[in-house]
């Protein structure tokens, strides 16, 4: 057994920097569009798992009085009120009404018509007079997240290693990688996990089947002390515009889909900002029109990276790539863990302890065959 394990973080804009920390932060395991999600059941679980980790590692900061009673709550790591997902067209109907008869065990999903709908958020339209309730699914805050799993990390790394186990070492560096020629040092493995950026490396360039999507998302707060408050116990709302609620008078809302940006700035012009608003505000109105009392107060902005579509649905890009760097499979030093796309969220946990596995063991057999696939429309398999 080695006697030291080091593992080092290359990321040019910190922990949560990129299109992660911005993301909405639904969580459930469930699509309107595949019967049965891949392997929700799996990330689902290890999903829950991570959030524990997270919120423990927070938890202990705020014990130890390096980070204040106030601060936690104006930026839990998850708030666990349900998500409903209004029915605004008969195509999804079918397919979340299948999912709701065999849902996995801890993340239900009820059926209800507007008056129960409406008890659970006052206001409320329902189209088609039906939405899907999941009343254990999650909000998520993604850069408190984040930031939680980071700081855990840490912990792990500074607790006195039990007998015969390796010494741990964690190094983060905030730097920019263009080119994987940039990294120095005798590395026995590379993880490329860049997002869209891994399509911005000369190595991976025209290599990868991924889609480059730009999202904005809208902060909206009620300012009117007048207007009644969104409930405190109300779920998040999931419908072609996302409203992901953060407390009683501020909500997220988003987002949109500019296919083949290429821009990955979180910040959006007064333009964008005005134009993404008015598309999110018409779709999101539509079901819950209290909305448009609401104020925009900012905007924030990340780059997708988006698998292709398979017949599981839109799966991650994963695998060594060593052929792609060295011109040939030796010894499995440089992996891809890619196209998490918008549920990221979902499958990062379960398939990073896979890919993992694979890495240390050098052994890509260890990972889903349907996530390697890729390669072979790339002529690298």
């Amino acid at each position: 057994m080695e006697s030291h394990l080091c593992v080092d973080i290359y990321d040019e804009v910190g922990i949560g920097g990129g299109a992660s920390g911005v993301a909405g932060g639904l969580l459930h395991p469930y699509s309107p569009k595949v019967k049965l999600l891949w392997r929700g059941e799996e990330c689902w679980n290890e999903s829950l798992n991570l959030l524990h980790i997270a919120e423990d590692a927070l938890l202990k900061l705020q014990k130890l009085g390096k980070r204040s009673s106030s601060e936690i709550a104006e930026s839990p790591v998850v708030r666990r009120r349900g998500i409903l997902r209004p029915v605004v067209n008969p195509k999804s109907m079918n397919i979340m009404t299948e999912n709701a008869q065999n849902y996995i065990a801890n993340c239900r999903i009820e059926t209800i018509r507007e008056d129960a709908a409406r008890d659970l958020v006052p206001d409320l339209s329902l189209p088609l007079d039906l939405a899907f309730h999941m009343p254990d699914a999650l909000n998520i805050n993604a850069q408190s997240y984040l930031e939680g799993l980071y700081l855990a990390c840490q912990n792990l790394t500074n607790a006195i290693p039990p007998s015969g186990c390796k010494n741990r070492e964690l190094n983060f560096y905030r730097r920019s990688i263009t080119s994987l020629v940039d990294i120095t040092g005798n590395y026995d493995a590379v993880i490329i996990c860049l997002g869209a950026r891994a399509m911005f490396l000369p190595e991976m360039s025209g290599k990868l089947p991924l889609r480059m999507c730009r999202g904005i998302i809208s902060h909206m707060q009620l300012v009117d002390d007048t207007r009644e408050a969104y409930s405190e116990h109300g779920p998040s709302i999931l419908s072609d515009a996302w409203l992901a609620v953060r407390d009683a008078r501020r909500i997220d809302m988003g987002s949109t889909w500019d296919w083949k940006s290429r821009n990955h700035s979180r910040e959006v012009s007064t333009d964008e900002n005005s134009e993404a608003t008015e598309r999110l505000l018409r779709k999101a109105a539509s079901v819950y029109p209290a909305i448009e009392n609401w104020t925009v107060t900012g905007a924030v902005a990340g780059l997708r990276a988006m698998p292709p579509l398979t017949v599981d649905g839109s799966l991650p890009l994963l695998g060594c790539v060593d052929e792609y760097i060295i011109g040939e499979r030796r010894t499995c030093k440089y992996w891809l863990f890619a196209g998490l796309g918008a549920r990221g969220l979902l499958y990062h946990g379960w398939l990073g302890k896979l890919l993992a596995l694979a890495v240390i063991s050098r052994d890509e057999s260890l990972l889903p065959c349907e996530l390697t696939l890729w390669r072979r429309e790339s002529g690298k398999e």
